[in-house]
């Protein structure tokens, strides 16, 4: 079988195979590139460049039905959350349209000894290897591509290999936009390529800059590669984001946050909530309520109406999370619900007195699995949250100000939501800290990661 190839995770039916980028090919992906930064992208304005970004955000929102039913294909997703990933990446392409050049603007510098003037001019470096996942593919490509090309740089992208037919949809749109804005088909390219091949595509002399999205150990192997040839990284790796329930003036409220925030994606979210760890006053109503409803939510096919929750992504998805949750029991964690598996369809399961020595306390489960902690304190609630390798995202609800300006301020992660769930937005900035990685996409810092802050100043 072909590394790229669609596998249906609901079924198990091999629905396409994609070939493997050549050698020959692969060097020519790189010289398009080059060539589109080196006599398009660094020449034209952003209106140009933004112009070609509208118009792919336009063909998103035109192609949106196409587009979503090649998601639940891919990955699995409910089909009413991929519609709403598709929507949500168009957007993030127009708000580049909308703000890149304000965000791009010459930045005057008020020189303290008072003669000539200076200021910094943004720039494209030129060719940007993008690696991204299969959970949200065409959100991940959007707030990658989209800034980028605005700021001047053009795009080699490595899609997972379980999304390449949603990988050559993007290429499609893209190729269509740069044509109506008479743009160099190199501005976006698609590349289906191996690690060892993508090895070669870091060390290249023209390419700048590499963002990945993925595992730890994918984002490590990157980095380092990266690092031996001094190439700039952003690194969006996974987490195990708490949530931390703190008071309530409305509990139900509460679950409601809670469950959505765990079964969001399949539970296939890297900022997805996945440590439920709540103050000793409200832990077993909240138990109660939390595990009732969550588990109340079954898998189903991912185009039926009303789906909630399909199947993992694939087999080793599921595998991997059920080896999980074996593991956690055997080492002393209480299963206090035990999902159904059948095939990749994993029901949600409900863990409860995972303790630090036990690996479940470590790890990012990236399934419908949630994990039950009882606190005494804020000071408790804290270290419980901080105590993982992982910084992405988090969330606090309380019903005292202070105490969630304090207790945000206390978390170590690159986001901090209060009282509520699922509010990404397309200004707001993402990113982690710890082993959740390093740099931000989205908003306006996503257009300072990749770019020449060149200074210039004039006598």
């Amino acid at each position: 079988m072909s590394l790229y190839a669609v596998i249906n995770p609901a079924t198990g039916e091999t629905l396409a195979e994609y070939p493997t980028i050549t050698a020959a090919e692969l060097s020519e992906a790189i010289a398009s590139a080059s060539s589109a930064y080196e006599t398009w992208l660094r020449k034209v304005g952003v209106a140009e460049r933004s112009a070609l970004i509208a118009k792919v955000a336009e063909l998103h929102t035109e192609r949106r039905d196409e587009l979503a039913a090649i998601a639940v294909r891919e990955m699995g997703k409910p089909l009413e959350q991929a519609l709403g990933e598709v929507d949500f990446a168009a957007a993030i392409y127009q708000y580049y349209v909308d703000h890149g050049a304000e965000y791009l603007a010459d930045e005057p510098i008020e020189l303290s000894d008072g003669t000539g003037s200076a200021f910094i001019r943004r720039a494209g470096l030129g060719v940007l290897l993008g690696i991204m996942p299969w959970n949200f593919p065409y959100y991940q490509v959007a707030r990658f591509a989209g800034p980028n090309i605005v700021a001047g740089n053009s795009i080699l992208l490595k899609h997972a290999p379980q999304c390449p037919e949603s990988a050559a949809a993007m290429a499609a749109i893209f190729a269509e936009a740069a044509e109506a804005v008479g743009a160099p088909a190199g501005v976006y390219v698609n590349i289906f390529a191996t690690n060892e091949q993508i090895a070669d595509v870091i060390a290249d002399p023209r390419v700048q800059g590499v963002s990945v999205t993925g595992s730890e150990r994918a984002g490590a192997a990157v980095a380092e590669i990266a690092g031996r040839h001094l190439k700039k990284v952003v690194l969006e790796m996974g987490g195990s984001d708490p949530f931390i329930l703190l008071s309530t003036d409305d509990l139900d409220a509460v679950v409601t946050d809670a469950v959505n925030a765990r079964l969001d994606n399949n539970g296939q979210s890297c900022n997805a909530a996945k440590r439920f760890i709540v103050i000793d006053g409200l832990y077993e109503e909240f138990a109660a309520k939390f595990t009732a409803a969550f588990t109340a939510v079954q898998p189903s096919d991912p185009f039926a109406d009303g789906s909630e929750l399909g199947p993992l992504s694939s087999a080793a998805a599921a595998s991997r999370l059920g080896e999980q949750v074996d593991r956690a029991a055997a080492q002393g964690a209480t299963v206090a619900v035990a999902g159904t598996r059948d095939g990749n369809y994993f029901g949600p399961t409900v863990l409860a007195d995972v303790k630090p020595g036990m690996d479940a306390y470590r790890e990012e489960f990236f399934g419908p699995v949630a994990s039950l902690y009882r606190v005494s304190s804020e000071a408790e609630a804290v270290a419980l949250a901080n105590d993982t390798p992982f910084g992405l995202g988090s969330y606090v609800y309380t019903t005292d100000s202070e105490q969630a300006m304090r207790v945000a301020d206390a978390i170590d992660a690159g986001m901090v939501w209060v009282n509520l769930v699922l509010g990404d937005a397309v200004e707001l900035p993402f990113g982690g800290v710890k082993r959740s990685g390093s740099g931000r996409e989205m908003g306006r810092f996503a257009l300072e990661e990749f770019v020449n802050k060149k200074l210039i100043r004039i006598a």
